[in-house]
């Protein structure tokens, strides 16, 4: 297998599969549905908000990915971004887990979600005109903002 350059990105055929790998694996960690399609437990009850820091946990990780190679480059113009995305991917994964477990605590923390992905869609919109990861990530912080309003205490 050959470890040749793209001349348009910059990247090795190791690191595009590396990172076409990471995304693949994110999107479907975890799995807040069965792979029946069925929806156990609480699962129904919150599975909108579920499903949208799903979406935001999956674009947050292919954002952070797309930020990691302007780092391995030495373009630390990515680095609010990178950081606000990093907050958005661990707070949409425990709004995930407390959803799916109907937690007493989950609208404090939806509310809590909701400043975390306010933050992460206006930096992200910074760079959504040059890059379609940018403006994923600005859209499904938009969808989980509006999944978070509902619940929010």
């Amino acid at each position: 297998m050959s470890d040749s350059i793209d001349q348009k990105t910059g990247l090795t055929r190791r690191e595009v599969l590396l990172g076409t790998g990471a995304v693949l694996a994110s999107a479907g960690i975890p799995n807040a549905f069965a792979a029946d399609g069925h929806h156990h437990g609480h699962q129904g009850k919150h599975s909108k908000l579920i499903e949208s820091a799903l979406h935001c946990m999956r674009d947050g990780e292919a954002c952070l990915d797309h930020c990691m190679q302007f780092f391995k480059k030495g373009d630390t113009s990515m680095a609010a971004c990178a950081e606000s995305v990093t907050e958005l991917v661990a707070m949409c994964t425990a709004l995930q887990k407390m959803a799916s477990y109907d937690s007493k605590h989950l609208g404090k923390l939806a509310s809590v979600c909701m400043k975390v992905c306010k933050d992460c869609e206006k930096e992200c919109n910074k760079h959504a005109k040059k890059h379609e990861v940018c403006a994923a990530c600005a859209r499904s912080c938009k969808d989980c903002i509006k999944a978070c309003k509902k619940i929010a205490a």
